[in-house]
């Protein structure tokens, strides 16, 4: 766990840096077995294209989750975020060789009473926004 940012430390507009997270097939089969999502698009190239789809691609809470391990790594307590949501708004595509990487951003957007801020993520892979309306309100100390 990282030290804990203090709230009288961030302002509106404060940038928090990217964080690249690889993603590889082994990831998303271990995913799989932790969320009991086995869709085979997730783990199965040949299911992924025989749908239509470009190549294997990441679970959509898996994304959604890096997101949240984000958040949680930079106020540096897990119990810290209140409230979280995004909506999906494209796929993180995951070829066999060299698989993906997940870029994610914030910003603190607003600060509110309690010791508490809402943080604005952007999460990308390559030029293509995955989530959007991401955003966390988090308690700092």
């Amino acid at each position: 766990m990282t030290a804990a940012v203090k709230y009288d430390e961030v302002e509106v507009g404060t940038e928090i840096p990217a964080v690249t997270y690889p993603v590889h097939r082994h990831n998303l089969v271990m995913y799989a077995g932790a969320s009991g999502d086995f869709n085979p698009i997730h783990w199965n190239e040949t299911t992924a294209k025989a749908v239509g789809l470009p190549d294997v691609i990441a679970h959509g809470m898996f994304t959604m989750a890096e997101g949240g391990r984000f958040v949680t790594d930079w106020a540096g307590d897990p119990a810290a975020v209140l409230d979280y949501g995004v909506r999906f708004s494209g796929m993180v595509v995951v070829p066999n060789d060299g698989g993906a990487e997940l870029v994610i951003s914030g910003v603190v957007e607003q600060k509110l009473d309690d010791n508490k801020v809402v943080v604005a993520l952007t999460a990308r892979t390559g030029d293509l926004k995955v989530l959007t309306q991401a955003k966390a309100t988090v308690r700092l100390a």
